[in-house]
């Protein structure tokens, strides 16, 4: 990531319009502000959501409520709590998320 041309400012976050994306099962509420090709995110995952796909971008993602999986296509499966994050190249290892209580996580792309 090489960030430039962002000049100092700040992000209130419930002033930033939400969007929503179904997954196979819940819905992904994100509230996003773009900074060039830096996409920055407010993620809130519902109880009981599952991504539709298995994502190819990079991210780096940090939980900030609720529990998270995430899966990856060879079976490894990884539990996230508040306070724990991961990263991962866009392209390098695919990915789908879930959780069962719901989430909220801020995310870097």
């Amino acid at each position: 990531m090489h960030l430039t041309d962002i000049p100092f400012g700040v992000t209130h976050w419930p002033d930033v319009p939400t969007t929503e994306h179904p997954g196979e099962r819940g819905v992904a509420r994100w509230r996003t502000r773009q900074f060039g090709a830096v996409r920055v995110r407010m993620v809130e995952y519902s109880a009981g959501y599952l991504a539709d796909h298995w994502c190819q971008k990079g991210h780096v993602l940090l939980v900030l409520t609720g529990q998270l999986e995430t899966e990856l296509p060879d079976g490894r499966t990884f539990t996230l709590r508040p306070g724990d994050s991961y990263q991962v190249a866009d392209g390098a290892e695919a990915h789908r998320s879930g959780t069962q209580e719901g989430a909220t996580l801020f995310i870097v792309d």
